[in-house]
């Protein structure tokens, strides 16, 4: 794309969607339960990593959106999907984006004071198995996987197909450490909760 109106409608959503998505539900949390939500290490160690490499995958989709929205000539440079730059796939984008940001907010609001971001052995929050949680066990890593789709299909090229890549690994990596803490903390619980439901659908 390299349309003004468009650049600047991606820009929005996204400014949009880091602020609902990590500060609203965090923000609502820590003035109920005096709990910071935020509990990514800054550390060496494996949840650390991946708190800094995914930073820096928004960061990167941030500045891009940024770029494109004040210079869209910018396009031609960050290689370009050609075969993915069609009507069709970019009115789908558009429904991925929308429909994940409400499906992310929605399974946010099933975990109540549960939300973390991140893994906190210091306050073990209750396992949340209601709402979204009822099909699928990260309803929250699902719907950003989606969003990542539908950000390399309304803006494709090189940096959001690599953001889409890094961000599978890392989410993938996440969820796994993530099952794991669950795992100790809530024992048979859990390990009945997992026979239930699926990792994703």
């Amino acid at each position: 794309m390299t349309e003004h109106g468009p650049n600047a409608a991606l820009l929005t959503y996204f400014v949009a969607y880091l602020v609902i998505v990590f500060g609203w539900r965090s923000m609502t949390v820590w003035r109920a339960t005096g709990i910071n939500p935020y509990v990514l290490p800054r550390d060496d160690s494996a949840p650390g990593y991946i708190g800094r490499a995914m930073r820096s995958v928004l960061l990167a989709l941030l500045l891009v959106t940024l770029g494109l929205t004040l210079q869209p000539s910018l396009a031609a440079a960050l290689g370009p999907v050609q075969f993915l730059q069609q009507a069709w796939t970019g009115a789908l984008g558009w429904v991925l984006l929308l429909g994940s940001l409400v499906w992310i907010t929605a399974a946010q609001i099933s975990m109540g004071p549960s939300w973390r971001v991140g893994i906190d052995p210091g306050t073990p929050a209750a396992l949340v198995q209601r709402g979204l949680f009822r099909v699928s066990r990260n309803p929250i890593f699902l719907g950003m996987r989606l969003t990542l789709l539908g950000l390399l299909l309304v803006e494709p090229n090189a940096v959001t197909v690599a953001a889409l890549v890094a961000g599978e690994l890392l989410m993938q990596v996440q969820v796994r450490l993530e099952e794991a803490h669950l795992e100790t903390v809530h024992g048979e619980t859990y390990r009945l909760y997992r026979q239930q439901v699926r990792r994703w659908l």
